[in-house]
């Protein structure tokens, strides 16, 4: 049984007082940049909106931290802007690995079922407490599963803010946000275009296109951005291990004049996953001979296809004044035909496939987000607010087939799949319609050089409308979700910034479009943070630096009842506090040095469940899904002339899949290689190899009564080349 008191806890960075003087007393400059793929400037934001390819960009500004368009020295939080470009040049093709791998603290529980895009963060798991943006817009996700986006090439940086975040964009940010922002329209011609081919039949081709349109007649007035990538592999699980995915994203800029500026963008993405639900354990571990064997039926089928057109307009009447409004419609289409669980028996030998699912979704969303900028003072002093309203209404239809009830049973080797029962078939079993209306502030007073305040406010009211498609019953519901937080930031240099902030935010009870009836009686779960933190460059620029000690308590989880899975409880809370530390260090010529480290303790404070007929507690056990300590370094090594090498190390420390913390995933390391060859100043050849070790590690995992059933195991070994030419 888990012991808490023999767990050290992390509360801040008071360890490292005599590193923060030094580094804080050390001057700085601007970042190394390089050439290839940085082409051109936004359209809507020049240098200063542009995330460097190396190292914190603290100097970067963002708006997901802060919608007063603050750098992250400026702001009271913990924040990660990974470059698109950095991912790119460390091969990382998903969200999820440039997420996971540059990010502090950040692990993936990516599955089929929650579409590939789960998280972890501070102690917090899944879409309903790491919130998922698009260029600043939520999309409201159906059953806990979001599926959009998934590819890098469009990406121009993603913006990670790790603790409670509701104050900025409502319910579900307990552990954090992450905000991918797609490559921008641009006024300056670029063209630029990649293929890859790799281990597993994996292929990849992918163009980007900008420029200005028809600059003689109209000037800086017209631009526009294109980009498309398509990937597929023949999967190294065997079968239904394929996969195939589509992601084109468009977007055209108008700019009538020097202070009003429109872009309409759409964004398309269409996934056909790999149909592997994991791997059965034999006597807790995963077998050489199973390694690779897909236990679900030769017909499964997966399919994401997700439609995203946004229309951004932002005016600036005066140098003190800007207005902006985006409005959205959103649509996904969903289907899963699979067989999802398997366990080893052992009286049998063989493997029971249990299961047997079939699920649509039909969604579309549709809303308004408009705020406006005030820069001026404040009882003399200098001053910036921002205020504004988010209104949104979601359309949810969920066909399944819960009804049905079947298992089989397969040798470990040498097995026909078989095929889907056709009496098992989905119907229609429910429909949602949600409206929401937020309100929100924002605000900055500057107190004194080098002192800021900063406060927050957000109010969410969503009403849920919910029909069953069987028996014609209608329930609805209304909630109220407030977050707010305070924030003090004190530059000691212009290069570094201490900070401490408090805030309170909210979870939903569960993915609000798909809530049923009997949870929506319970209370919204709470939380609030108390974080310290300092950051700053040194050394002429040539170190970029961010320490940060928290703790996080939330209230009323929500537990599902032993034996009868279709209802849950509200019991308990939990806890965390953690220690995290980034760097980036071009520590000599030709060298360069990114890394980040996450310790965490992460506690069950109450949680109490009846099983057969007892009270068990959980207090003290570590919560599902999350590690208590992530690391990731890459040490980048300019060889010789043209030739650049990177090597990637990531360590993830154990988790485990059940309440009781007896279904262990063990610790694992991973190491990744990178050597790039500079063909010519406008081309790039590739070499990329993946776990380069061929360890066997665990993304997520199952249990049945407290005891682990199988893994879905990450990719093993491979390898991949790639060509990319810019003109």
């Amino acid at each position: 049984m888990f012991c808490p008191t023999r767990r050290p806890r992390f509360s801040g960075p008071v360890p490292l007082c005599g590193i923060l003087i030094a580094l804080l007393a050390s001057p700085s400059a601007a970042q190394e940049t390089i050439a290839l793929d940085q082409l051109s400037v936004e359209g809507d934001g020049g240098d200063a909106n542009r995330a460097s390819p190396t190292g914190l960009n603290l100097r970067t500004r963002d708006r997901t931290a802060s919608r007063l368009g603050l750098t992250p020295l400026e702001t009271p939080a913990s924040l990660d802007i990974v470059s698109g470009e950095t991912a790119r040049l460390r091969g990382q093709d998903t969200i999820a690995e440039a997420v996971t791998q540059d990010a502090t603290g950040i692990t993936t529980i990516a599955a089929p079922g929650n579409g590939n895009g789960a998280f972890t963060s501070r102690g917090f798991a899944g879409p309903n407490s790491i919130q998922q943006l698009y260029d600043g817009t939520r999309f409201y996700v159906g059953a806990n599963t979001v599926t959009f986006p998934f590819d890098t090439w469009n990406v121009e940086r993603i913006e990670v803010l790790r603790g409670p975040s509701s104050v900025l964009y409502g319910d579900g940010a307990i552990g954090g946000v992450i905000n991918v922002v797609p490559k921008k329209p641009v006024f300056v011609p670029i063209n630029a275009a990649r293929a890859v081919v790799g281990t597993d039949g994996v292929a990849r081709l992918a163009f980007d296109s900008g420029g200005g349109l028809g600059q003689a007649e109209f000037g800086d007035t017209f631009a526009y951005r294109l980009n498309v990538s398509g990937n597929r592999a023949d999967g190294w699980i065997r079968p239904e291990g394929d996969f195939r995915n589509l992601a084109v994203s468009a977007a055209l800029l108008f700019r009538p004049s020097a202070d009003l500026a429109f872009t309409l963008s759409h964004d398309l993405g269409y996934q056909e996953p790999a149909r592997y639900w994991g791997t059965p354990l034999v006597e807790g571990r995963i077998p050489d001979l199973i390694r690779f064997n897909n236990y679900n039926v030769r017909d499964a089928k997966i399919t994401w296809a997700d439609n995203w057109t946004q229309l951004k307009t932002e005016w600036t009447p005066s140098a003190d004044i800007t207005v902006r409004n985006t409005a959205y419609r959103l649509t996904s289409r969903r289907h899963w035909l699979d067989v999802e669980q398997y366990s080893v028996n052992r009286s049998t030998g063989l493997v029971d496939r249990g299961d047997y699912l079939e699920i649509y979704h039909s969604q579309e969303q549709v809303g308004d987000r408009l705020d406006a900028t005030v820069r001026g003072s404040l009882f003399g002093l200098p001053n910036q607010f921002v205020a504004g309203f988010d209104v949104n209404h979601i359309d949810f239809r969920h066909t399944n087939n819960f009804y049905f009830d079947q298992t089989t049973s397969v040798p470990l080797a040498g097995y026909d799949p078989g095929f889907f029962p056709q009496n098992g078939r989905a119907r229609p079993a429910y429909a949602t319609q949600t409206s929401q209306a937020s309100i929100f502030a924002e605000d900055r007073v500057i107190l004194s050089d080098g002192l800021s305040f900063l406060t927050g406010v957000r109010l969410d009211v969503p009403t849920l409308n919910r029909e069953d498609l069987q028996t014609g019953s209608r329930f609805a519901k209304t909630y109220h979700a407030l977050g707010y937080r305070f924030g003090l930031v004190y530059n000691p240099t212009p290069d570094s910034a201490l900070y401490a902030q408090y805030s309170f935010a909210t979870d939903p009870v569960n993915s609000l479009i798909t809530l049923s009836q009997s949870l929506a009686g319970f209370r919204l779960a709470t939380g609030d943070q108390v974080e310290l933190g300092a950051k700053g460059l040194a050394f002429d620029g040539a170190l970029e630096w961010t320490i940060t000690g928290y703790q996080i308590v939330k209230d009323n989880l929500i537990s599902a009842v032993p034996g009868r899975p279709t209802l849950s409880t509200q019991v308990g809370s939990q806890s965390s506090s953690g220690f995290e530390l980034a760097l980036g260090w071009r520590f000599a010529p030709g060298w360069r040095l990114d890394g980040n480290l996450a310790l965490l303790h992460a506690q069950y404070d109450r949680f109490d469940q009846t099983v057969n007929g007892a009270t068990v507690s959980y207090a003290g056990n570590q919560p599902i899904d999350v590690p208590e300590r992530v690391a990731n370094l890459w040490l980048t090594w300019d060889v010789a002339r043209d030739w650049t090498a990177r090597v990637g190390l990531q360590n993830v420390g154990q988790v485990y899949s059940d309440f009781g913390n007896t279904a262990r995933r063990p610790a694992y390391n991973l190491v990744n290689l990178v050597l790039d060859r500079q063909v010519t100043a406008d081309s790039r050849l590739s070499m990329r190899v993946y776990n380069l070790f061929d360890r066997v590690y665990a993304i997520s995992g199952n249990t049945v009564n407290g005891i682990g059933t199988n893994w879905l195991l990450g990719r093993p070994r491979s390898i991949e080349v790639a060509y990319t030419v810019t003109w």
